[in-house]
């Protein structure tokens, strides 16, 4: 588990660098400054629980179902919430008519990021 842990944070930070430079350099011409700040705000999340995931993996090799339950709340939750910010950000210039009824996955992935915080302190609570 320890393994996928830091797979997934490298890849989420990965991503995070490259969608982070290219808002900078060529969707700040483009995009409203409303839109900007959302696309600014999914790389911000993404930062946040790359790092958690990396935190993370620090208590992966005590194999407890708190650590591997956290691991999915952060990458879905990541997953959801700055996706879908993406997706809101970039939809007026991409065309993409879907992405108005995604709003509510938002939350969704907000939801799940702060159930892995909670996990990851319940895990911290337990770990001796």
């Amino acid at each position: 588990m320890n393994r996928r842990i830091i797979l997934t944070a490298s890849l989420f930070g990965c991503i995070a660098v490259i969608f982070g430079a290219f808002g900078a350099h060529s969707l700040k011409n483009v995009l409203s400054a409303d839109a900007m700040a959302i696309w600014t705000k999914g790389i911000e999340y993404q930062f946040y629980h790359t790092f958690a995931l990396l935190f993370l993996s620090t208590f992966a090799r005590f194999r407890t179902k708190l650590v591997d339950f956290s691991f999915y709340c952060f990458s879905i939750g990541t997953l959801l919430f700055s996706g879908s910010l993406y997706l809101l950000a970039t939809r007026d210039i991409l065309h993409l008519s879907f992405v108005n009824i995604i709003g509510p996955v938002t939350p969704l992935g907000g939801l799940l990021l702060v159930g892995g915080w909670i996990l990851l302190f319940l895990a911290a609570l337990k770990n001796r």
